[in-house]
């Protein structure tokens, strides 16, 4: 890879949402660069197994969808490179983006993804993909009648142990405080379960450490902060649900965002992905902080390509207006 090089359009991560923006991009003959950032594949490359992508009847793992999308994209002669991009200036036309490289483009499609937020513990880390997640839509359903716990106590907490609820035998939720951050409406449905139910709320408590063996989570030891007392809870599953993160640090200052996440002009000039800046696209969880899930990813990633195309075409036509003006 040389410096400078320029492209039409580029492609900033790739998960989901940046690989079917490179097949369409590519499909669409733009000869789409994806650069593939820290993390190649995203999220999924941490997610054992995928049990919801259509089509895939028997599931499949998360690296190996993530392989196969790759694939997929070069199959169509997609560029990948391996970099990652430190700054950005969408203050000058072409658009500057610097990695190890130096690379300029007409269009960007933004899919960096979003991280979700862990504890930071050892034993998180050891049994992640292995009863411990971030994502209770995403795995849920591999612990079907079984004892869960869910820690956390926003929005994404809540609305994560009444998901779960209707799946596992049992949820505890684990929380640091006496009341619920979540909205009012959320914490009372979910304070509702705790009377006959299948809920149980851990007020006033950290997390210690997850236990588990070979086989997998077996279990979580919790403190009260108050108290000072340690117990321990079993389950199989761990449900870490205090917030994700979108990676959108170096857009700050020159794209409109509300809380990290990138803010989608939907309908600007017949744009669905269209950011604050002409000819810069989101896709994915950088702008979705409702749903987070691959499908959706995908099929913003989509759109984006479809977009930038628009655009790309757009920038053409005016380019060759101005030049005939000018004969």
């Amino acid at each position: 890879m040389t410096n400078n090089k320029h492209h039409r359009l580029i492609i900033l991560g790739s998960g989901p949402a940046g690989y079917t923006a490179a097949v369409y991009a590519a499909r669409a003959n733009l000869k789409p660069v994806v650069i593939t950032g820290l993390e190649p594949g995203g999220q999924l490359t941490t997610t054992t197994d995928v049990d919801n992508w259509p089509g895939d009847i028997e599931g499949l793992m998360g690296p190996a969808l993530m392989e196969r999308m790759k694939k997929h994209a070069e199959r169509f002669n997609t560029e990948i490179i391996s970099d990652h991009i430190r700054t950005v200036d969408f203050s000058r036309r072409p658009f500057v983006l610097q990695g190890e490289h130096t690379y300029t483009c007409d269009a960007l499609i933004i899919a960096t993804g979003a991280s979700a937020q862990y504890l930071g513990m050892p034993s998180e880390k050891a049994f992640m993909g292995k009863g411990v997640s971030a994502c209770a839509t995403c795995d849920g359903f591999f612990y079907r009648n079984q004892k869960v716990v869910v820690v956390g106590g926003g929005n994404t907490a809540v609305e994560e142990a009444l998901y779960l609820a209707n799946i596992a035998s049992h949820v505890t939720v684990i929380h640091r405080r006496d009341k619920f951050r979540a909205e009012k409406i959320l914490a009372d449905k979910l304070i509702s379960k705790t009377q006959g139910g299948n809920v149980h709320i851990e007020w006033d408590c950290v997390t210690e450490e997850i236990l588990g063996d070979n086989s997998g989570v077996t279990g979580i030891r919790i403190k009260n902060v108050k108290t000072g007392a340690s117990k321990q809870i079993e389950a199989t599953g761990a449900f870490i649900a205090i917030g994700h993160k979108p990676n959108t640090d170096i857009f700050a200052n020159q794209l409109d965002m509300v809380n990290g996440y990138i803010t989608i002009r939907s309908g600007l000039e017949g744009a669905a992905t269209a950011t604050s800046v002409p000819g810069v696209f989101a896709a994915g969880d950088v702008a979705d902080h409702v749903y987070r899930q691959a499908v959706t990813s995908a099929g913003s990633g989509c759109m984006a390509a479809l977009d930038a195309d628009k655009y790309l075409d757009s920038l053409q036509t005016t380019t060759q207006a101005a030049a005939e003006v000018s004969k």
